[in-house]
């Protein structure tokens, strides 16, 4: 899969994490973290045997909005620890 299958993927799955999570978080960061999560959604989904993100298909954003919602929830708890 390419660089640029893994960035729209990931803009969806951010998408997707901000509408599900209701963050405080500006749209830009929250999709950038929803790139992120792309990456951390397809390597955990492959780490616990699961399906990965392998494309532009539905159960690649799925995986890519899990893992862009885990991260936004990581990196939640760490911005409110700092202020």
């Amino acid at each position: 899969m390419s660089i640029l299958t893994w960035i729209i993927v990931g803009l969806i799955a951010g998408v997707i994490a901000k509408l599900v999570m209701r963050d405080s978080f500006g749209w830009i960061v929250t999709i950038l973290l929803g790139i992120v999560g792309a990456f951390v959604g397809g390597w955990l989904s492959g780490l616990l045997g699961g399906p990965s993100v392998t494309g532009l298909n539905l159960m690649s954003i799925l995986v890519a909005a899990g893992g862009a919602i885990v991260v936004l929830f990581v990196y939640g708890l760490v911005v409110r620890r700092r202020f």
